[in-house]
């Protein structure tokens, strides 16, 4: 059984009250503008969540609550593409996190995907009960009529605060008050504000939902720490939207080699989202890509190289295993290309290593 709609003719509250009443099993996708999102669920419980909202991941979510550091989230998302584990499993395996504080992170997560849902003002949802939820995902099993409940109030708050603040495209004036906020919290946030940085924009960059943003920038403006500057546009942005189509573009011009062009669309994303480790990771790749680049360039694959050093002094200098290979198989015969053949490691990394053995004027290539 399968059902899809907008929440113009099947409301949020209706789709998730069918799924608990009916006590269903399987996935429902949500999407609006180009924010997506899922939910599993078994017998009417919600057993995961996932969401392409940098906001609301869970690698943002440990680092929000202070649980991990940013430098940790990084190393084990590089570590995750390598052995495909998933990333609690990777810190919980380093020690880094505790189990429990996993869990309850996990749970908090779901449920915040969750409330979010009731405030977009459209959307669509696609049930399909023949996807069955990920494997080892039971363990959070909330209550639907609970999140729903809680979901409503929110609802509520949420309709107040829009009509204080009617775009998140809005932008704040720091008072003297605010120069005195002590809260880390709220010192980030108003540090943000006194940049130019709209709502959308300081809730994608503290990492916290559009809901507790507006409450955060709320209570700031009753305390008179902040003041409403200036609305720049009615409606929602889509940050989301914009995230995508710059790594995309980013992507697209490193892969043709257009380092600058990849450069300027991964700075453009942190412009938006300062701590997206899409775009550092791309920025390292850039990085590696130029330095790859260079070794192509003054590598040529058809030339022979030779040592310029006798055994000697060859003996005295500092190799790794991999550099040693190299210069084990340099016989003032075999071209570039034919040593390539014989390395151990990708061809890539043996450019790097003849571009060093270069520079250090360990060998020449003629």
């Amino acid at each position: 059984m399968s059902l899809a709609g907008d929440f113009r003719t099947f409301p949020l509250v209706e789709v998730l009250s069918w799924i608990a009443l009916h006590g269903l099993s399987g996935t429902v996708y949500f999407t609006r503008k180009s924010t997506k999102k899922g939910l599993a669920f078994d017998q009417g419980a919600l057993v995961a969540s996932w969401s392409n909202d940098p906001r609301e991941t869970l690698g943002q979510a440990l680092v929000r609550n202070k649980l991990i550091t940013e430098e940790a989230l990084f190393s084990a998302l590089l570590r995750q593409e390598t052995d495909g584990r998933r990333l609690g499993e990777i810190l919980v395996g380093d020690g880094l996190l505790a189990e429990a504080a996993l869990s309850q992170t996990l749970r908090a997560n779901a449920e915040e995907q969750v409330y979010d849902l009731f405030q977009w003002p459209d959307g669509r949802f696609d049930f399909r009960d023949e996807e069955p939820p990920p494997p080892n995902t039971g363990k959070l099993g909330l209550s639907v009529r609970l999140l729903i409940d809680e979901g409503r109030h929110r609802l509520e708050e949420w309709r107040r605060l829009t009509e204080r603040f009617p775009s998140t495209e809005v932008t704040f004036k720091v008072t003297r008050e605010g120069h005195a906020v002590e809260d880390l919290r709220e010192r980030q946030i108003v540090g943000l504000a006194a940049a130019g940085k709209t709502m959308a924009a300081i809730s994608l960059e503290t990492r916290r939902s559009a809901f507790e943003t507006a409450l955060l920038l709320s209570d700031l403006c009753d305390r008179g720490a902040l003041a409403v500057d200036e609305v720049t546009a009615f409606g929602d942005s889509d940050p989301v939207g914009q995230i995508i189509t710059f790594l995309a573009k980013a992507e697209q011009n490193l892969a043709q080699l257009r380092f600058d062009a990849a450069l300027q669309y991964y700075e453009r994303v942190l412009v938006l989202d300062g701590v997206n480790q899409k775009a550092k990771k791309g920025l390292i790749a850039v990085a590696d890509a130029r330095k790859a680049a260079k070794a192509r360039q003054k590598v040529q694959l058809d030339k022979v190289p030779f040592l310029l050093m006798g055994a000697v002094n060859l003996s005295q200098q500092k190799f790794d295993p991999h550099e040693g290979f190299v210069l084990s198989r340099i016989n003032g015969q075999w071209d570039v290309r034919s040593i390539l053949k014989l390395c151990p490691m990708p061809e890539e990394e043996a450019l790097m290593i003849f571009l060093r053995l270069l520079d250090r004027r360990v060998i020449e290539i003629r």
